[in-house]
């Protein structure tokens, strides 16, 4: 086996945990009561998928605005910008083919390191003309949810598999991105090092984020 550069060794992510333990934490945090399920429903979705995969559930059930809380960064809590109160407004690209119902899962997620410093605009296409599907927002959430460690200092991501449409049908300028926070600005001091949800110009470059990206989105049969 070849040994990994001391580099990759500490950005390496870790697989994510089983379904069952992904079921498992999303009722200890309280998930499935804010999207209106039982635990045992939450857990005969996670029955459905197959190892590897990420559970996430029905957007319209729980909002990126009730998941930001619950991300955990040695032990600060996540928050959502002071200038993006309209988060849940936000929707995946007309691209994209998000499965319907209670919850799907997401295979092959990458956090796109190699993108960083590349713009959105500029990596959308890059991303597509892989095979790859852009992550959705929610998508995001769920994965530093339950796999903090998705989220390392100067190794972030964006989610541009979302933006939120103007009433002229064009796309507003922010696009979603989920980071650790230096706890300057509008932040605060007690946000530092607390996982934020918040945005970026879909024309700017920043060396400390990537582009998240999955392999495939499957549905939970009914």
């Amino acid at each position: 086996m070849v040994a990994l550069p001391v580099q990759q060794l500490i950005d390496a992510v870790p697989p994510l945990p089983s379904l069952a333990a992904q079921a498992d934490r999303l009722v200890e945090l309280g998930v499935h009561a804010i999207g209106g399920w039982s635990p045992a429903e939450i857990h005969d979705l996670a029955a459905a998928g197959s190892a590897g995969a990420l559970l996430v559930l029905d957007p319209a059930r729980v909002r990126p605005s009730d998941l930001a809380p619950l991300l955990d960064h040695e032990g600060k809590p996540g928050f959502v910008v002071v200038d993006m109160t309209d988060v849940d407004r936000f929707q995946p690209i007309e691209q994209l083919a998000v499965p319907a119902g209670p919850g799907y899962f997401v295979t092959g997620i990458d956090r796109g390191d190699e993108l960083a410093n590349w713009s959105p605009d500029e990596a959308l296409p890059a991303i597509v003309g892989e095979g790859r599907t852009p992550l959705t927002l929610v998508e995001g959430l769920y994965w530093v949810l339950q796999q903090p460690a998705a989220l390392q200092r100067n190794h972030c991501f964006m989610t541009i598999g979302t933006r939120l449409q103007k009433p002229n049908g064009r796309l507003d300028a922010r696009t979603p991105a989920i980071w650790i926070s230096n706890g300057t600005g509008r932040d605060g001091r007690a946000a530092r090092g607390a996982p934020k949800l918040g945005w970026c110009w879909a024309g700017n470059r920043h060396t400390w984020l990537g582009f998240a990206s999955a392999e495939d989105r499957s549905g939970i049969e009914s």
